[in-house]
């Protein structure tokens, strides 16, 4: 049974059809990446999977109780606000301090607890965005662009510790990706929108597709290069070795 399922939905946007004849289906454990060029409607159909906004037409079926956890694109911070990671992971409802903890080493980032949020870099505020989003034991992890704003390095290491996320929580990810170049190969599934689905597959079947190349063009350097994740390594002793960025 797969977790959440999207049936021929549409959705509006005013009376522009952002999101139309779309049908998916998430199952246990997989991951999916959504991809597509600006306006693409690539946040509109994450929101729609997740209940944030009603389909127009078609129907979305989810899971009895399932348990999502959601990154945003971005959290604007008041600077003049003081509030530290600890109290930012207490809200709404206060949280075990042994719970943070372990969600923050999960992500990565267990020195910063007591760090005030307006002071984190980018990296460190998505990675705390990411803890709080595992603080449910999620079975889905949704994540709107989560990289936006960091270089590739930054990025490619964000996508290896959701990969390793997903194999310690034992949850499926469903993620929209702004960065082509970037895509990560550890995807079981990329699903390539424009309003509709042009193409899906593996990222190395989706970036041969004819739809795919006529939306994002064949350059170099750009949007056909993808982020191999080779798995000839240990991932207990070795995050940063076999990896390469390739065209």
């Amino acid at each position: 049974m797969p977790l959440i399922s999207a049936q021929n939905i549409e959705v509006h946007h005013g009376a522009t059809r952002a999101v139309f004849g779309v049908s998916l289906a998430l199952d246990p454990g997989e991951i999916v990446t959504i991809v597509g060029p600006n306006g693409s409607g690539k946040s509109t159909l994450l929101r729609a999977m997740i209940g944030a906004v009603t389909p127009n037409k078609g129907t979305i079926t989810k899971q009895p109780d399932l348990r999502i956890g959601y990154v945003p694109q971005t959290l604007h911070i008041d600077t003049a606000l003081p509030m530290t990671v600890r109290r930012f992971l207490n809200l709404p409802k206060r949280v075990g301090g042994g719970k943070i903890q372990a969600a923050l080493a999960k992500t990565g980032v267990e020195a910063i607890e007591k760090q005030q949020l307006s002071g984190l870099s980018g990296g460190q505020l998505q990675r705390v965005l990411l803890a709080r989003a595992i603080l449910n034991d999620p079975q889905v992890l949704v994540l709107d662009e989560p990289t936006q704003g960091l270089d590739q390095p930054a990025s490619a290491a964000f996508y290896r510790l959701i990969e390793t996320l997903r194999d310690d929580l034992g949850c499926a990810v469903l993620m929209v990706s702004h960065e082509l170049h970037v895509v990560m190969s550890a995807t079981d599934r990329v699903i390539c929108l424009n309003g509709h689905i042009c193409c899906e597959g593996t990222p190395d079947v989706v970036t041969a597709a004819p739809a795919y190349r006529e939306l994002f063009g064949t350059g170099t350097g750009g949007a056909l290069a993808l982020y191999r994740h080779e798995h000839n390594h240990d991932h207990d002793h070795d995050h940063d070795h076999d990896h390469e960025h390739s065209a």
